[in-house]
Order: structure tokens, then C-alpha cells, then sequence
């Protein structure tokens, strides 16, 4: 169960099944953040800056996403929505593709999973302005959140694990305790954190919740942006 399944809901009209009330949480497993990341010549250094930038200039931003309908897609939609920044969207087949134009000064900026992004961020080639998640990613404790500029914006990639619906309450309570005995494991954190993961233990009732948090929040993004697959 990832956020796609979210974004599908909205997305898609006419669905034969219904995620929320077809689907039963076991467990989360982890989240991780998107990131932003802008093309070095960019005249801006800070969200805050973007944001003013879009403003003075509502018709020359472009925003590059791996693919409509994509979380990485509407972490830009949902900033669009939040912050009243006109942005053109243009689709890629992929994170590649979007991230060679946005070196290239091609593109303007890109919300991107942040393990693709790191290493072009690291040699400079483009420069993030901020991390989509709640709270600073560890491994890079100097980038600040979208969050920080712009007050309740949260939009991280997470995944966990749901059964159909009618599975016995005895075999999702097993499942659950065994992933959250494996996310416990030092080891485990350690890999998971290289890769910019954080768990998301909990019982079937917190990922519930997550499940329907999300679903609702990324409902919004879809609507705002007018995004269909049909």
C-alpha cells in the first residue's frame, strides 16, 4: 500500500473497488520525503524566495514531475494549491529524464524522491531549496522543510502493508508484530535511514488512520490540479 493507491482514488472515477473501506491496514512500514529541488540558475535560494519569484513571474515557471499523477507530481500540485504559485506542469516518463532537463536548465524546479535527488544535490548540479516532510531528514540536517515556509504542507512518499477486506483479526495482529519486531532492528533503521526512510511502526488502527489521512489529502491535490486518468 503506497500512496498511489490514494491518489487513484480520486484520480480514477471509476474504480470497482473502494480503498478505504476494501482494504484492511495491517502495517506501516516506512515513509520518506520528497524533496525540492530547483535549477542552479534560478535566481532563488530559499522557498520563501520561490514563492516570490513565482509571483513576480507567473507565466516563465515550469514544474517537471516523473509522470502525471505521480506523488512526486501532486507534492507539486499540493505546494501550487497551498501557496497560490503558478507553476506549468510537464510530465516525464521517470525521475532520469526530469532530473537531466533540470540540470540543464530546461526545467525550473522538480519534487523528487529524495534518494534519486541526493547525489546530484550533493555534486551541485542543482540545488535544493527544502524537504517535503514534517520534520528535517537526518542527512541533511541544513535543509529546512517546505513546511517551515509554508505552514501544514506535508507530503513524504510512505509504504505498508493491507490485506483484502475480512481477514481475520488474529492473522493481521501476527503480521503487524512481526514488522514492527523487523523495524525495530538497529540494523534495519541504520539501512533505512541511508536511504532517507523512517519507519512507521504502530498497531492496524495507526495505519488506518494514515491511510485515510492521506487518501483525503492527496484527494485535494488531485482535484486542484485537475488531473484525470479517464
Amino acid at each position: 500500500v503506497n500512496p498511489a493507491n490514494g491518489i487513484n482514488a480520486t484520480l480514477y472515477k471509476k474504480l470497482n473497488y473502494n480503498f478505504i473501506r476494501d482494504i484492511t491496514p495491517v502495517a506501516g512500514l516506512v515513509r520518506t520525503p520528497n524533496v525540492m529541488v530547483v535549477t542552479n540558475s534560478l535566481p532563488v535560494k530559499s522557498v520563501a524566495e520561490f514563492i516570490t519569484y513565482c509571483k513576480a513571474n507567473p507565466t516563465k515557471v515550469n514544474m517537471a514531475s516523473s509522470g502525471s499523477g505521480t506523488s512526486v507530481h501532486l507534492s507539486g500540485e499540493l505546494f501550487k494549491y497551498m501557496t497560490g504559485c503558478q507553476m506549468a506542469h510537464i510530465p516525464y516518463k521517470g525521475a532520469g529524464p526530469a532530473l537531466t532537463d533540470l540540470i540543464a536548465g530546461q526545467v525550473h524546479v522538480l519534487f523528487d524522491n529524495l534518494p534519486s535527488s541526493v547525489p546530484h544535490i550533493k555534486s551541485g548540479r542543482i540545488r535544493a531549496l527544502a524537504v517535503t516532510s514534517k520534520n528535517r531528514e537526518p542527512s541533511m540536517p541544513d535543509t529546512p522543510t517546505v513546511g517551515d515556509t509554508v505552514s501544514g504542507y506535508e507530503a513524504t512518499a510512505w509504504f505498508g502493508v493491507g490485506m483484502p477486506k475480512g481477514v481475520p483479526r488474529e492473522a493481521v495482529d501476527r503480521i503487524n508484530q512481526e514488522i514492527n519486531r523487523i523495524l525495530a532492528d538497529p540494523k534495519m533503521r541504520e539501512r533505512l535511514a541511508d536511504l532517507g526512510g523512517l519507519p512507521i511502526p504502530g498497531t492496524p488502527e495507526d495505519f488506518g488512520k494514515t491511510i485515510a489521512a492521506e487518501t483525503e489529502k492527496w484527494g485535494k491535490a488531485v482535484t486542484a490540479s485537475g488531473a484525470t486518468a479517464e
